[in-house]
């Protein structure tokens, strides 16, 4: 499975979770190491153009291809039929965060699929690193990323 993560180019080689655990997001809880990807380049975009400032776009971003191979344990799919109504809402309640954080803590998967509060129907990708698979997914691509210029001159 070829998956996409999108990030700055100083951050390009922390392919470790840490920086998820500083702050805690939807999955993770602050101090619970995880990374997130998305099962497309658009929609890894998307996760990230939700977070920025289109005035001041950094223009560091690159984007990183990922392969998973079918060896790799993966959880079950989550769907949004598995979660609580409003369970995409911003800011995140926590109820989110403590799924991804079961998932790191029980260990037994290594990727697990789970709906995008950003993008209605779409996935994101969230990998264990403490996993014993977790060596075996590989950074296939490395590449600069800049934003489209008509999102910062609107």
């Amino acid at each position: 499975m070829k998956v996409y993560r999108l990030t700055r180019r100083k951050f390009i080689h922390d392919f470790n979770g840490k920086g998820a655990a500083i702050c805690g997001a939807r999955w993770n809880s602050k101090g619970t190491e995880i990374i997130y990807a998305s099962d497309s380049r658009a929609l890894a975009m998307a996760e990230v153009a939700v977070h920025l400032s289109f005035d001041t776009l950094p223009s560091d971003f690159m984007m990183l291809e990922i392969d998973i191979p079918d060896i790799v344990a993966f959880a079950p799919t989550l769907t949004v039929d598995d979660l609580r109504l409003n369970w995409n809402v911003f800011p995140h309640d926590g109820t989110t965060q403590l799924i991804g954080d079961q998932f790191i803590q029980t260990n037994a998967f290594c990727v697990m699929k789970v709906p995008s509060a950003v993008v209605k129907g779409d996935f994101n990708i969230l990998i264990n690193p403490i996993h014993a698979d977790f060596d075996k997914i590989t950074i296939t691509d490395k590449s600069d990323f800049p934003f489209d210029q008509r999102f910062v001159y609107r």
